[in-house]
């Protein structure tokens, strides 16, 4: 057969041009006009043959993949076994004659209920006896057992997306899509998982409607309104910690904000919340999701298993591009007070520099991480008083001075009309435009004066405070202050062993300096925010690189005005030192008087008329050319880049939405827990990423059953949580059921 298709395939087309087909259940594999194969969807014995017979013939094994909808790793271990093996190994997993197997049904049911507990596939093959490969064989993926669908849902159900559509080029990986069908064990923190360690790939499931895309890929007829979710089963889950997530997105009605982005859609309401999810469980990029265990990681938000990548980059891209940004980040903002209102009004604003390493022409600004200018664009970001996230915009770099501005009208918009407001912000905002701004906008602020601090004129007051159960000395000076371009602030001095610390500025004259003092200290929340969002939740990372290139109409200096201004200083130089020369000759007592009033002075002084002139004439044009003109004008191809920001700020909504939700889970935690130094990470790493679980789905609830901690004091303060929470049920995005959590007693408690 193989001489006979070689024949058949010499001066052939490209292997590009390699496709299939799927019609009636039969699958048609062609190259070209060509038909080479033939054969029954579910045959996965002869997709075996086809892909050795494809790759005997010299197809590359990524081309071979792509048709079939096989991983590249799969498709070259099955060939590699086929030449070592011939036949047989192409009919691994298929029914063959020989000696009954060596496991019993009852051990069959008891590996299924070990699976569902989240044991590894190499620990069952060891308690059973066998390989871990015939576990993998006897049980299918995880997530798709054969004849267990009230445990994983359908695997085969279409996808979203259109045929020509593809994988969407992103910043953090430019790499080929994955098609993987089978879930990838993840190298994560939580002290319960365990990698599989398998040699080789458990054979895939057969070629799925539509061409055979693998998991995630496009069927061939078109988009399918529908998303795979989970009507009901029993999941072991790895992550079943982050399901305490759903507490806060109750809370703050998060479904609504989800279902105004998807468009009502409850399957895409689901898929959002689940990369909310994968948000939180640590994969900063949509391209790091493949590391997660995707039927694991789907329960978490009522899929019955997490989308791969190339059904879920066009998924989410279609979502975004129709979305409203300005509209979807108001509804957040709103949320995030709704769910807990600012009651002290006081909110920090800072800007957050995200650099851009594509060729793009993108503007540039400071990157302070770094210490030097680079291409990026700027977020400044709003934050509460307790290091919630509020609101946020974003452009071109520019500085805290020009966007906070914005920034205060998106929050203004968000907290509603006559709500109290008190911005603090650093040295980047202290100018008296922001201050005017503010005072126009009826908003207080507070801000640390910029160097060089007044010397205070008032005695310094030694006060006793009370700040977090603890008492402290603080000693300050209080007085009014004349800002130039601004008018009357109150400035607070603040005292460290003797000396000046720090002054701050603010407009508010009735609090007590105490207090104004706490908040602008309190400002570094908005510093820890930034920090750790970045860290873990990928505030920085830019979606994708495709860019729309338009004609730069950005107002920037004029080179002209710099030259003439430059002129204009050497003109003042050159003036300077004529009447630096005259000074000289006066006062020279070798020089004769006659010699001086004859001639020396005359000849001084018309040469200090030609310099002012010059000076004059230099000023002149100069006052001539504008100082700022825009880019266009200055440079006819001036160009730049215009980023998707759409898909930033749906990205950036479900990353902070995940920020805010560990937030509170750790901030209530901690009632119990009494750790400062630590809870943040607990609830992080411990609880959240690391605590595994059985989540059930009923027609009228769903229940999360979790593991008890190793920590006895963290396992006690996770319990008087979970009773905390289970007062007031709360329920996923776009799924009505209430969530009902249960924890194990411990023979420690």
């Amino acid at each position: 057969m193989s001489a006979a298709v070689a024949a058949i395939l010499e001066g052939m087309p490209e292997p590009r041009d390699l496709h299939m087909h799927e019609l009636d259940g039969r699958c048609v594999i062609m190259a070209g006009p060509v038909v080479l194969f033939e054969y029954d969807a579910a045959d996965t014995g002869m997709r075996n043959v086809a892909l050795a017979v494809l790759r005997q013939l010299g197809f590359p094994g990524r081309a071979v993949a792509a048709v079939l909808g096989l991983s590249e790793a799969y498709v070259s271990t099955l060939w590699s076994a086929a030449r070592r093996e011939g036949s047989a190994a192409l009919l691994a997993g298929q029914p063959r004659p020989g000696r009954p197997g060596a496991v019993t049904p009852e051990q069959w049911e008891q590996a299924r209920t070990w699976r569902a507990q989240d044991v590894s596939d190499a620990e069952i093959g060891r308690r059973l006896g066998i390989a871990h490969t015939t576990v993998s064989r006897g049980l299918g993926p995880r997530g798709q057992e054969p004849g267990r669908e009230d445990s994983a849902g359908p695997a085969a159900e279409p996808l979203f997306t259109s045929p020509d559509a593809g994988p969407e080029p992103e910043a953090e990986a430019e790499a080929a899509p994955e098609a993987e069908s089978e879930p990838e064990p993840e190298p994560g923190p939580g002290p319960r998982a365990q990698p599989e360690a398998e040699a080789e790939p458990a054979p895939e499931p057969a070629p799925e409607p539509g061409g055979g895309g693998g998991a995630g890929a496009p069927p061939a007829g078109g988009v399918v309104p529908g998303w795979p979710l989970v009507p009901g089963g029993v999941f072991g889950s790895r992550y079943a910690g982050a399901m305490l997530l759903h507490a806060f997105s109750a809370r703050a009605d998060a479904g609504a904000v989800l279902a105004a982005a998807a468009g009502g859609e409850p399957a895409g309401v689901a898929l959002l919340s689940a990369v909310s999810m994968c948000f939180a469980l640590g994969a900063a990029t949509i391209e790091q999701f493949k590391h997660l265990t995707a039927a694991a990681a789907g329960p978490l938000a009522g899929l019955a298993v997490l989308p791969g990548l190339r059904a879920l980059r066009p998924k989410l891209a279609a979502i975004a591009d129709a979305t409203d940004p300005l509209a979807l980040q108001h509804m957040f903002a709103q949320a995030m007070l709704a769910a807990d209102p600012v009651v002290s009004g006081v909110y920090y604003v800072d800007d957050h520099f995200v650099p851009y390493a594509g060729a793009k022409p993108v503007g540039k600004g400071w990157n302070n991480k770094r210490g030097k200018a680079e291409k990026g664009r700027a977020d400044t970001h709003v934050t509460a008083h307790d290091g919630r996230a509020v609101c946020f915009v974003t452009g071109e770099p520019s500085g805290l001075s020009v966007t906070l501005p914005k920034a205060l009208a998106e929050l203004k918009k968000a907290a509603g009309p006559g709500a109290k407001i008190m911005l603090g912000f650093d040295r980047g905002g202290a100018y008296p435009q922001v201050f005017r701004h503010c005072r126009d906008q009826q908003v207080h602020w507070v801000s640390y004066r910029r160097a060089p601090l007044a010397v205070p004129s008032r005695l310094p007051v030694l006060t006793t405070i009370t700040a977090g159960g603890r008492r402290r000395q603080v000693t300050w000076a209080e007085e009014t202050v004349q800002i130039k371009d601004y008018g009357q602030a109150r400035q607070i001095t603040l005292f460290e062993h003797g000396r000046v610390a720090l002054q701050i500025l603010t407009s508010d004259f009735d609090s007590c300096p105490a207090e104004i003092l706490a908040w602008l200290k309190s400002r570094w929340r908005e510093e820890n925010f930034l920090k750790y969002a970045a860290q873990n939740y990928g505030i920085d990372k830019i979606c994708d690189y495709i860019a729309s290139i338009e004609t730069n109409t950005k107002i920037i200096d004029n080179p002209a005005r710099k030259k003439a201004t430059a002129a204009v200083r050497e003109a003042e130089k050159a003036l300077a030192a004529a009447e630096r020369d005259l000074a000289t000759l006066i006062a020279d007592p070798s020089i004769t008087p006659a010699a001086k009033n004859t001639k020396l002075i005359p000849a001084a002084q018309s040469k200090i008329t030609r310099a002012r002139k010059a000076l004059d004439a230099a000023a002149a044009a100069r006052d001539a050319i504008p100082a700022k003109l825009p880019a266009n004008v200055i440079d006819p191809q001036a160009q730049t880049a215009l980023l998707r920001t759409r898909r930033r700020g749906l990205q950036m909504v479900l990353r902070l939405l995940a920020h805010n939700a560990e937030h509170w889970l750790s901030d209530h935690l901690n009632a119990y827990l009494r750790d400062d130094d630590e809870y943040r990470a607990i609830t992080r790493q411990t609880i959240i990423r690391g605590l595994a679980g059985t989540i059930t789905y009923t027609p009228g609830a769903i229940t999360v059953e979790l593991q008890p901690p190793g920590a006895p004091r963290v396992t006690r303060a996770l319990a008087l949580l979970i009773d905390e929470i289970n007062h007031t049920p709360p329920a996923m995005p776009g799924d009505p059921r209430p969530i009902t959590y249960r924890l194990p007693a411990s023979p420690a408690l």
